[in-house]
């Protein structure tokens, strides 16, 4: 399969579990291209569902429904936006519901059967991507490094790929001097705390902090914000990943416990401090444990996923840059030619192009894996 270009639609949805986001790619050995970009929202009783086994509040009937369940809806959605054209193969990343990558005895757990989408659309299906750089010895995150490089490292130019879904990761791209080094890991909370405090102060009418306007009215408590980041994870050094298990239900539980009247302004304050939070956690993470770009050339960051459409994160992760990061350019992922809800589906489209080829998905360097490894499972049509 060495030189052909295959149309590869890549399948993502996020720890926030607020919607399937699929990109179709052209993908070659070296390059990746995007033909289109399509959504759907989760039903608000699968999204209810979905949430439930990733609290481990839900049994083994439940969460074998809902596996099945997810992998025919992601399959209506593929064949949706396919509208009957035929594509080479299927890159499914699955939802996680369990990441704890700790050892001696690691863990990963993505919903989303992938027999239901190789049937409908007719095409093979690469999913299960994690695992085997897990059994390799790494973290099984952050994996959309290669991808990074592929779409967004210029020559000369010092670059950082911030990932802003539920959970936020980075890649690092230092082309700022001779020999390109790249360096991975996942920075800590995105959008998941925000977006889960935004459910609890609706009563789930809402789900997410629409255009940060929440956030931007309220005040940070820079004294509870500065004990948060204290959280030991932060200053861990990579290779590092993370989740809900760490910064999730169990973690806001703690912070509404110790600030009672948190909600009590529709949770403004609340969601000032965790936008802050994760802007200034990205940032503590790129002064502690990312190279320093060479003095006279371009760094710029780059933001993508849904968090980049949060004026009120945006503004915040500028500000802690020009203090982590004086000179840098902060930019996002449209301002390179790759829609927001692009980025992590392409990922794996791209991630599953390179299965097919027999070619290693994964950076030993920035997962901690011993080895390189193709990564993923193949399900036929």
């Amino acid at each position: 399969m060495g030189g052909r270009v295959h149309r590869i639609v890549g399948v993502m949805s996020g720890t926030s579990l607020d919607g399937v986001d699929c990109a179709l790619c052209r993908c070659s050995r070296d390059d990746v291209g995007l033909e289109r970009v399509w959504s759907r929202a989760l039903p608000p009783r699968m999204a209810g569902r979905l949430h439930s086994v990733a609290r481990g509040d839900a049994t083994s009937w439940e969460c074998g429904q809902a596996h099945h369940d997810l992998g025919r809806f992601y399959a209506r959605v593929v064949a949706e936006g396919l509208r009957g054209e035929r594509v080479d193969a299927v890159g499914l990343h699955g939802q996680t519901v369990f990441h704890q990558p700790a050892r001696p005895c690691p863990a990963t757990w993505q919903l989303g059967e992938p027999a239901w989408i190789a049937a409908r659309v007719g095409a093979p299906v690469v999913s299960n991507f994690r695992v085997a750089d897990m059994a390799a010895g790494g973290q099984g995150a952050p994996l959309a490094t290669l991808f990074h490089v592929a779409a967004f490292s210029a020559h000369d130019t010092w670059t950082a790929v911030q990932n802003l879904g539920g959970i936020g990761n980075v890649t690092c791209i230092d082309r700022s001097r001779p020999g390109a080094r790249v360096l991975a890991f996942d920075t800590g909370p995105a959008n998941v705390l925000m977006d889960m405090a935004v459910r609890m102060a609706t009563g789930g009418r809402e789900t997410f902090d629409r255009d940060g306007r929440r956030a931007m009215a309220g005040r940070v408590d820079e004294r509870r914000l500065s004990r948060w980041l204290r959280h030991p994870f932060l200053r861990r050094p990579p290779p590092k990943s993370t989740g809900r298990e760490v910064f999730g239900e169990a973690f806001l539980s703690r912070v509404m416990e110790e600030w009672p009247e948190a909600l009590d302004d529709g949770g403004r304050d609340l969601l000032a401090t965790l936008a802050a939070f994760t802007a200034r956690s990205i940032a503590l993470n790129y002064q502690l444990h990312l190279p320093r770009p060479r003095s006279g050339r371009e760094a710029r960051v780059v933001l993508a996923g849904g968090g980049s459409r949060n004026p009120a994160l945006v503004a915040g992760i500028k500000q802690a840059m020009e203090q982590a990061l004086p000179g840098a350019r902060v930019t996002t992922s449209p301002d390179h030619g790759w829609p927001t809800k692009a980025v992590e589906p392409a990922a794996f489209a791209w991630l599953a192009d390179r299965h097919l080829r027999g070619l290693p998905g994964n950076l030993p360097g920035t997962t901690g894996a011993s080895f390189a490894r193709v990564l993923g499972c193949l399900t036929p049509p």
